[in-house]
């Protein structure tokens, strides 16, 4: 069985997992774009998960205007069908909130975080297939909360009786991942994303590093995002060359 296919199994068993799980008030809307977005993110596991990695950098949830709308973890719909190569037809969640409706790719909000992560790498990198020879990029959780106001709500704010089955899904699909595609780091993107990866790869021979988080919501990252996150890989070791590089040399 090819990694690929290992990757789109295990990711089936996700989509499954979390479907079943409930999310009470002030959660009023869950969507889960492996269901209505499973051809742009299959697109995506097929072409760029074919091959054993050296980092995965792995972010927290799905933004409104990213994965939610393209299947493509920090996937602004611009770089996605531009850069990465991918477009594919996106369906609609069961209970749409209609403050965030899903558009797909014809949705014309840009999702900043992922602007700045897939800009930052297309910048360096001649072709997504140099990024991804070495590199992947995914989520710890694929689930999109948000109240009925529109505003998004992060899986860390969600009580514990609802994090504790969404964490272990979500675990176990990590555990998953890095099993498949052997990286020797896995980078957290954001405090939340390198908490979980420490405690569910804390019995794994990989180092857990953390980068700054893209999100506009950060004052840090609104001044210079790139140049931040390079100088955090440079002090992990695996960032060299350029003062802005976003390539790695992992030892």
């Amino acid at each position: 069985m090819s990694i690929a296919t290992r990757i789109l199994a295990a990711t089936r068993e996700l989509r499954g997992q979390v479907a079943k799980l409930h999310f009470a008030e002030p959660v009023s809307h869950v969507y889960n774009p492996l269901e209505y977005a499973v051809r742009p993110h299959y697109a995506y596991l097929r072409r760029y998960a074919n091959g054993r990695k050296s980092v995965v950098f792995l972010g927290m949830n799905p933004g409104p205007f990213g994965m939610a709308q393209t299947g493509v973890p920090f996937g602004e719909v611009t770089l996605v069908s531009r850069w990465l190569g991918i477009r594919a037809p996106v369906g609609r969640p069961a209970h749409e909130n209609p403050r965030r409706p899903i558009q797909g790719f014809a949705c014309a909000r840009s999702e900043v975080s992922g602007a700045r992560l897939w800009g930052a790498i297309a910048e360096h990198f001649d072709t997504p297939e140099r990024f991804f020879a070495r590199h992947f990029v995914a989520n710890y959780c694929p689930l999109v909360f948000m109240e009925a106001s529109g505003r998004n709500r992060t899986p860390d704010k969600l009580p514990l009786d609802e994090r504790e089955p969404l964490f272990a899904a979500c675990d176990r699909y990590l555990r998953r991942l890095v099993q498949t595609l052997e990286p020797r780091w896995v980078v957290g993107i954001g405090a939340f994303a390198t908490r979980r990866a420490r405690e569910a790869l804390a019995d794994h021979d990989l180092r857990v590093g953390q980068i700054l988080h893209p999100s506009p919501a950060n004052p840090r990252a609104n001044r210079d995002w790139a140049g931040e996150a390079s100088r955090e890989l440079r002090e992990l070791g695996i960032c060299t060359g350029s003062p802005r590089c976003f390539t790695t040399n992992p030892g």
